[in-house]
C-alpha cells in the first residue's frame, strides 16, 4: 500500500521523543539553500508585527460582502497592483457622487 506509513509508537511516545531532542539538534541548516535558513529573531519579530498590522483598521465603517463582477473588471483592478480593493471602492464612491439620487446618506 502506498501513501500512509504506520509506526507502533503511541501519540504520547511520539511527543516524548520529540521533546527529548535537544534544542540545538532540532534543525541544522546545511548553509546551501537560503530558503531553508531558519529566521533570525529580528526576522521573526518583523513577520509577527506585519501579521498583526494586516486587516481592516479599527473604527472603519466597511462591510465585507460577496460581489460578482466581470472577470475583465476584476483583472484590471488587480493588475493595478497592491491596493486594488481601495481603488475599486473609490471608483464606486466616485460613481455615487455622480448619482446623488442613489446615495444612501
Amino acid at each position: 500500500m502506498t501513501g500512509l506509513k504506520i509506526n507502533t509508537m503511541t501519540k504520547s511516545e511520539v511527543l516524548a521523543a520529540i521533546r527529548a531532542i535537544p534544542p540545538e539538534k532540532d534543525y541544522v541548516w546545511d548553509g546551501i539553500d537560503e530558503d531553508d535558513r531558519p529566521l533570525t529573531h529580528e526576522e521573526m519579530q518583523a513577520g509577527i508585527a506585519l501579521a498583526r498590522s494586516r486587516g481592516r483598521p479599527i473604527g472603519t465603517n466597511k462591510t465585507q460582502i460577496a460581489l460578482r463582477v466581470d472577470d475583465s473588471v476584476l483583472n484590471a483592478f488587480k493588475k493595478s497592483g497592491k491596493g486594488w480593493q481601495t481603488r475599486m471602492n473609490n471608483a464606486l464612491k466616485e460613481w455615487l457622487s455622480q448619482h446623488p439620487e442613489l446615495s444612501a446618506s
